[in-house]
């Protein structure tokens, strides 16, 4: 779809159809997208040690198109400082991934769950460090307002969506992972933001889930 001429609603639409629907959140089998897609040969942790989180890809409609809610973890943070992120964390025991990306939004960025109008799960994306991410989609209506946790986040900030959707704003590079290994990894830089790693991969998978790229 051509969003720029594409209205709201079908957009919308377009958007949801290509999503998987919110009672589908087993996250036994299926298609995943991983931190060890670029690195061949590097071995990824066991299903069953990974831990259930999720995060909001929060479509946040404004005059000039649809941007997508980030932010930049707080310099305090143990892991993962500065970094910037989707909002999102671990589940607690008996949350769906949706209700768990809607809390944590709200608890980082004081974004109020009524606001949220959710369409469909995304990729799941499994990351080095043991997590089993499922990107939860959501559109964000206006009049809402945030407000950073101090603790958790630093800065709140938009992006818009048409720049992460297009492939052509990611290049690949290298790093080393906390275990000392070398691991290849999407990157991308907009008005001086550095999104890279998983957030980068979650939205790379959803480029695929609506572009129709396929998923190896």
């Amino acid at each position: 779809m051509n969003d720029a001429f594409a209205s709201p609603r079908r957009l919308r639409d377009w958007i949801a159809e290509h999503l998987d629907p919110l009672h589908d959140c087993a996250v036994e089998g299926g298609q995943r997208r991983s931190d060890f897609d670029l690195t061949p040969g590097w071995t990824a942790p066991e299903t069953e040690s990974l831990k259930a989180a999720a995060v909001l890809i929060g479509l946040v409609e404004r005059e000039s198109g649809i941007n997508v809610l980030l932010t930049r973890r707080s310099d305090t943070l143990r892991s993962h400082t500065g970094q910037v992120a989707l909002p999102g964390g671990r589940q607690d025991p008996g949350e769906r991934p949706w209700e768990t990306a809607l809390r944590e939004a709200h608890e980082e960025v004081g974004l109020e769950p009524h606001f949220v109008d959710l369409v469909g799960l995304s990729t799941p994306y499994q990351t080095g460090s043991g997590y089993l991410i499922t990107p939860a989609v959501g559109f964000v209506r206006s009049g809402f307002s945030l407000t950073p946790n101090p603790g958790e986040v630093a800065d709140i900030f938009e992006t818009p969506f048409g720049f992460l959707m297009d492939p052509a704003n990611y290049e690949e590079r290298e790093g080393q992972s906390p275990s000392g290994e070398m691991r290849r990894y999407y990157a991308t830089t907009h008005d001086d933001r550095y999104i890279w790693g998983a957030t980068a991969g979650i939205l790379r998978a959803l480029y695929e889930r609506l572009y129709g790229a396929a998923l190896a």
